[in-house]
């Protein structure tokens, strides 16, 4: 953190608060910094991660926690725990020879854009979301769910209706640990989002994220642009924990 913030706000400072969160011209040769296009970008790739990786997560923890045979369970189990290991570059590489042509096909676009991204995100996110939600329902007492039956609620009521409220917590922790992976996920990004340094259009256009941004340019930048880039992560960061307190708030109130 001291590192970020003390290269990272001299160049905030130079460029312009304002020129570089809101700027939306990325062009270091001409001293162009605006990383407005990325935040969007970053933005629009997470929300789609979380509409297409939240409730597919969810839904198959309590699927695993209550509904799944044990034979079957005994398979997907360590399936999930492989999920969780597969390195960045190997799903990345998945959504570039599977995701990409398969969009392709069906919008007849170059198939890398927000749409392909936040799949292949949602993907990713799945075994952080599923181990998490699936160990909260695990460890809400059972009294609470044979409680509920003994009072004439359906399963499907007990479980979403008792169950999962007293397992709120785990399960919104889940979220936030499968958000946090998708915002800084770098290399699989960089592999089908099209890293267009613009505001995008519609879901099928390239965009670049935070991330992309910093790794695609580090290597060759030097004085103001290395600056820049350490500047952006800084706005990662804050990005993350504005995340995490608007979520602490949500568990507070709900609590």
């Amino acid at each position: 953190c001291l590192f970020m913030f003390m290269n990272g706000f001299p160049a905030i400072k130079e460029i312009g608060v304002g020129e570089f969160l809101l700027g939306t011209e990325w062009r270091p040769g001409q001293n162009l910094f605006g990383i407005f296009p990325m935040i969007v970008g970053s933005i629009y790739v997470t929300a789609g991660a979380i509409i297409f990786g939240v409730p597919v997560g969810i839904l198959t923890a309590v699927f695993m926690a209550h509904y799944c045979p044990k034979k079957l369970y005994s398979v997907l189990k360590p399936a999930i725990g492989l999920l969780a290991g597969i390195p960045s570059i190997v799903y990345g590489f998945f959504g570039l020879v599977v995701i990409v042509p398969a969009m392709q096909k069906i919008f007849s676009t170059s198939g890398k854009g927000i749409l392909t991204a936040s799949l292949l995100l949602g993907i990713m996110i799945l075994p952080t979301i599923i181990e998490v939600t699936e160990s909260s329902l695990r460890a809400v007492p059972t009294s609470y769910y044979e409680g509920s039956l003994a009072l004439g609620a359906t399963k499907e009521r007990t479980i979403f209706k008792s169950v999962m409220v007293a397992a709120k917590s785990g399960v919104m922790s889940g979220v936030i640990l499968g958000i946090g992976r998708a915002i800084g996920e770098t290399m699989a990004v960089i592999m089908v989002a099209g890293n267009q340094a613009a505001i995008p259009t519609s879901v099928l256009s390239g965009v670049r994220t935070l991330t992309a941004n910093i790794v695609l340019e580090m290597a060759y930048a030097a004085d103001l642009h290395r600056d820049a880039l350490i500047a952006t992560a800084v706005v990662l960061f804050v990005f993350i924990l504005i995340i995490n307190v608007c979520f602490s708030l949500v568990k507070r109130r709900n609590g």
